[in-house]
């Protein structure tokens, strides 16, 4: 439910700067997978907006209606310190949707990074594709794709992601929980 000026597509950016931002994003991943939420929050912008907005089945002519607007329904819309709380609850082996902690794959696909009015700003697309087991029989499939501003940034990682919009595939997610980021 990207805005038409948000989205990626067209505005090309040189190709190093989309290799660095591909990087970072595959980084991300793999700080997720390998449980290291404290490191990952040193990708986000301390004024970033996590937002994954609800979705409805609509027919073809209402297919613009199809996503909640913001302040409306969302599986989560939140700021940098609900998602500090978030990551320090999943290290007090309280989260009981953690216990055992799931075991993830992110795969980060068909990328585009594409210029903004800031030069240090990048508004970047990116599917993903989030694979999880928990216990014997448990496993999740969550497909969706994510609309990010991205920034350079004076990090070891070289950027901070400012927002993030997750747009899950599937209207109604057949998931136990929402416990893992996306």
């Amino acid at each position: 439910m990207p805005l038409v000026s948000e989205r990626a597509a067209g505005t090309a950016v040189p190709v190093e700067v989309q290799r660095d931002i591909e990087r970072f994003l595959f980084d991300e991943a793999d700080l997720l997978d390998g449980w290291e939420f404290r490191e990952w929050l040193e990708l986000l912008d301390p004024e970033i907006h996590y937002w994954a907005p609800t979705r409805e089945n609509r027919l073809y002519r209402e297919r613009r209606k199809e996503m909640a607007p913001p302040g409306e329904s969302a599986y989560f819309d939140e700021g940098y310190a609900e998602l500090v709380q978030r990551v320090d609850r999943l290290y007090t082996h309280m989260a009981w949707a953690e216990e055992p902690p799931s075991r993830t794959r992110h795969l980060i696909t068909n990328i585009r990074v594409g210029a903004t009015e800031n030069p240090d700003e990048y508004a970047v697309e990116s599917s993903f594709y989030v694979y999880r087991t928990r216990g014997e029989r448990d496993v999740d499939h969550v497909v969706g794709k994510r609309y990010d501003l991205i920034r350079r940034a004076d990090t070891r990682y070289g950027y901070r992601i400012a927002r993030r919009t997750v747009v899950f595939d599937m209207a109604t997610l057949l998931v136990k929980n929402l416990s893992l980021f996306y």
